[in-house]
């Protein structure tokens, strides 16, 4: 009976035009095509599963040449987004690749190319998901913060601004770890992470999905995303807790790589050298001169090239003063960095709580290797002479370091700098040269000359810098401004400030500021950027936590606000504010720039 009823099976079957291959393979015995949505192939959104708002047009099995693509704008406020792609980008991607869908719309992608030779264009509705985040609970009032432009003028209108904001509230799967044996570290400095990027008009036009690359239960994939930059082929580099990651703008992972053993703890700064990465870390066991043995925090700088293997290190403590506590007894214990408390608003510590064997050990103020005496917040390049430009929160000093680990210069104010790092404080003077009178805590007469305070990004501008005088962008951040706290709170204030050095006599000038007649409104106690943007001759500024301060002495609501100043000038050219900032803290921000980013290799 068997035999009889599988012959009748098989005859059905093959009457029916099909084989009992079917069966086994799951498709006919010969080739099987299929019905493409335009004139490719199929369309794959989130094809990396970490960039939700990008699809890649398949190549359909034709081979795809000079592609363009326009994501069209929505309503009559939007904006169109516009850029070639590379050949080699086609290929890479196995179609044409589409970056920044709308988020929960159905867009309109105009895309053009060579199918086979052949030049076609077509037009694509395609549907991208709402922007998603993990939550921080009770605090978050939306996905992300709101956007609202405030001055846009026409020169920036295709401007693509990524953001990199933290949750600083409290949340179950966050901060769970610290390091332990040897004692220190900064490994319980770790929150959800709010990447995402708007257009011009303040919509969003990408976001990450960042489980995909992040797992709180995992102390290898925990800590805080930081140091977002865009580098010379267009991808994005960045790092979290022990790892650092190349990623290019579809979403795709090029690295994703722990930090070599002997060191551990990234946050803040990563960039690209001609060698190949520069970043901010600490070390994971450092033999003190007592001979504890401690993780130290935010103090070493290390170098890798390419295949991720060490070029060179810079152990800061070392190098300066881990003892230097002038500025630590000066800051404002509410703000300390990330880890802001709001029920130390206005205190600062005193002597006995920086004391090296009397403060509790990791990511704490206070002195010595394996306390956070430094705090590094970023870590830039001089190609001119190998060198590293510093910026170091808790010693209110800018300074610079050769590849001999030789310090070359400090601008700091003179309080607190032992003998021998005394002799490399630079001399303010005026435009003609002249010496200015300044204390020891950097107050100077009759000038609008100051120095920065308790700040972040100290950046060359290669641009405008010459063989012996130095041009340098700082965020002034204004805590502890001549190391003391002002009378009333709403005294502080940020700035963004341009110094030119002259490496060889020593000396430094100002030479433009932006933000002090903004007062408190504008002030950043913590955290934001300034960079000098070449093709848009403009000083890019993110005062990331603008009403923080507010914040804090229940004055206010946080608002950052992100600015494009005309170089040289007062003359705003970009102003977006952002509100429902929830228990988010803004970190920095960076233009991107598309056409690098798919049209790095041409055609």
């Amino acid at each position: 009976m068997k035999k009889v009823l599988s012959s009748a099976l098989v005859a059905g079957l093959l009457i029916g035009g099909l084989s009992t291959c079917t069966f086994a393979a799951g498709g006919g015995s010969g080739p099987v095509s299929y019905k493409a949505v335009g004139n490719l192939g199929a369309v794959m959104v989130n094809p990396y599963k970490t960039s939700p708002l990008t699809a890649v047009i398949l190549n359909g099995g034709y081979s795809v040449t000079d592609a363009k693509v326009t994501v069209k704008a929505k309503g009559e406020k939007g904006v169109n987004i516009s850029y070639a792609v590379s050949n080699a980008d086609v290929l890479t991607h196995g179609g044409i690749p589409v970056w920044g869908l709308y988020p929960d719309f159905q867009n309109t992608v105009e895309v053009s190319y060579k199918r086979n030779g052949k030049e076609m264009s077509e037009s694509y509705k395609i549907y991208a998901p709402a922007v998603f985040m993990n939550s921080s609970g009770t605090g978050q009032p939306t996905a992300v913060p709101k956007a609202e432009v405030i001055k846009m003028d026409a020169k920036f209108k295709d401007r693509i601004y990524l953001l990199n904001h933290i949750i600083r509230a409290s949340i179950p799967n966050s901060g769970q770890v610290i390091w332990n044996m040897p004692n220190g570290g900064a490994m319980e400095w770790d929150n959800e992470p709010f990447n995402w990027a708007i257009d011009s008009n303040g919509d969003i036009r990408w976001f990450m999905k960042a489980d995909e690359i992040r797992d709180p239960d995992n102390i290898y994939r925990k800590g805080n995303m930081m140091g977002f930059q865009q580098t010379k082929d267009g991808h994005i580099i960045f790092g979290m807790g022990q790892r650092y990651i190349k990623m290019d703008m579809m979403g795709r992972i090029i690295f994703d790589r722990r930090l070599p053993h002997g060191y551990i703890d990234f946050s803040h700064h990563i960039e690209e050298t001609p060698k190949g990465y520069l970043m901010r870390v600490a070390s994971a066991d450092y033999k003190r001169k007592d001979g504890k043995n401690v993780r130290t925090v935010r103090d070493v700088m290390i170098e890798v090239d390419e295949d991720g293997k060490i070029v060179d290190e810079w152990k800061l403590m070392e190098i300066l003063d881990p003892y230097r506590d002038v500025v630590l007894k000066a800051m404002d214990q509410g703000a300390v960095c990330l880890n802001v408390d709001a029920s130390k608003a206005g205190t600062t510590a005193s002597l006995e709580e920086l004391e090296d064997d009397k403060a509790p050990w990791g990511d704490v103020v206070g002195v010595g290797a394996g306390r956070n005496w430094a705090h590094v917040n970023s870590v830039n390049y001089d190609a001119n002479d190998d060198s590293i430009i510093l910026s170091i929160r808790h010693q209110n000093a800018v300074v610079k370091i050769g590849r001999d680990k030789k310090v070359k210069w400090i601008l700091a104010a003179r309080a607190g700098w032992n003998k021998e790092l005394s002799s490399k404080l630079l001399t303010p003077v005026d435009k003609n040269g002249k010496k200015l009178e300044c204390d020891d805590n950097g107050r100077c007469e009759n000038t609008d000359f100051d120095y920065s305070w308790t700040s972040h990004t100290a950046y060359k501008i290669p641009e405008k810098s010459g063989k012996s005088k130095l041009a340098l962008s700082v965020f002034d951040n204004g805590d502890a401004r001549y190391n003391e706290q002002p009378a009333i709170p709403s005294m502080k204030y940020s700035r963004a400030v341009e110094y030119i050095i002259d490496e060889k006599n020593m000396t430094v000038q100002q030479v433009w500021e932006y933000g002090k007649d903004r007062g408190f409104d504008w002030y950043s106690p913590i955290t934001s950027v300034v960079e000098y943007q070449p093709e848009r001759e403009s000083m890019f500024i993110y005062s990331a936590t603008a009403g923080l301060g507010k914040q804090l002495n229940k004055m206010g609501a946080q608002e950052p606000i992100l600015n494009e100043i005309a170089y040289g000038t007062q003359d705003v050219k970009v102003e977006i504010k952002f509100s429902g900032m929830g228990g988010t803290v803004g970190y920095r921000s960076i233009p991107l720039d598309l056409n690098k980013a798919f049209n790095n290799k041409g055609k």
